[in-house]
């Protein structure tokens, strides 16, 4: 990582090398709906798993948001185009609302600012968003297990871009300690969406923490990861689907 770099974004977001991180949380996996080769998503299918939820006592909550905003870098010299990270990510999280997240997956890292950090950056005119997904839909709570089902969208449109759910496991904050137990519940959940012949099912994909710098103990910092790691297999879901259409 170059030095004009590093100073450009650690001005913009005030980076301090000693702020205490996330504090820990609920466990959590994000999973993504992948369609069957020759199908999409539609509205249809997230009603049927909204639908599933509440078959297997899911208790309706109440609805949750999400944003994912790609930025893109304000240069008034091209040359220095090279020194600006390939994808600048920000993410504000429903259960942190007072707190702003910058992934660059590329360069494997993750940062935790206040929220207001998005005003500073429209002052400054570092970065401006190129597009903005929202994620949003329905909680539900299922005993010690936290659903949220939703749909993914552009900030200004109703184009339905993909399905995500999100299973958090009250107890417990270790990644490791959990594994068994949100293995046997997504096996569960499995065998009920499968008695309703959907064309395709839910992917989960860890990505390697570590690579970010990130303990067992979960943060808000995991789930900024696993929306950023989700989206690009979301991108991706969509551009094999429109090749294959031509």
């Amino acid at each position: 990582m170059s030095v004009v770099y590093c100073h450009i974004f650690r001005r913009l977001i005030s980076y301090n090398p000693y702020r205490k991180k996330s504090t820990t949380m609920p466990l959590k996996r994000v999973f993504f709906w992948q369609p069957n080769a020759g199908s999409t998503v539609n509205s249809q299918i997230l009603n049927e798993v909204s639908q599933c939820v509440e078959s297997i006592n899911g208790v309706k909550e109440g609805r949750w948001k999400a944003t994912l905003t790609f930025y893109k870098p304000m240069l008034r010299d091209q040359a220095l185009s090279a020194e600006f990270p390939r994808e600048f990510i920000g993410i504000s999280l429903p259960e942190q609302p007072n707190k702003y997240y910058f992934v660059l997956r590329f360069n494997k890292i993750v940062l935790e600012s206040d929220s207001s950090i998005q005003l500073i950056m429209e002052k400054l005119q570092s970065y401006k968003s190129r597009v903005a997904l929202n994620f949003e839909g329905f909680q539900y709570q299922l005993g010690d297990f936290q659903l949220r089902v939703g749909k993914v969208v552009p900030s200004h449109s109703e184009n339905l871009r993909g399905i995500v759910m999100e299973v958090e496991y009250l107890p417990i904050s270790s990644l490791e300690k959990s594994k068994q137990i949100m293995e046997e519940f997504f096996d569960i959940w499995q065998d009920a969406i499968s008695k309703r012949s959907l064309p395709g099912r839910f992917i989960h994909i860890e990505p390697d923490f570590s690579d970010y710098g990130l303990a067992d103990h979960y943060t808000s910092q995991h789930t900024a990861v696993q929306y950023t790691h989700v989206t690009s297999q979301l991108i991706a879901s969509v551009q094999a689907v429109q090749t294959g259409r031509n």
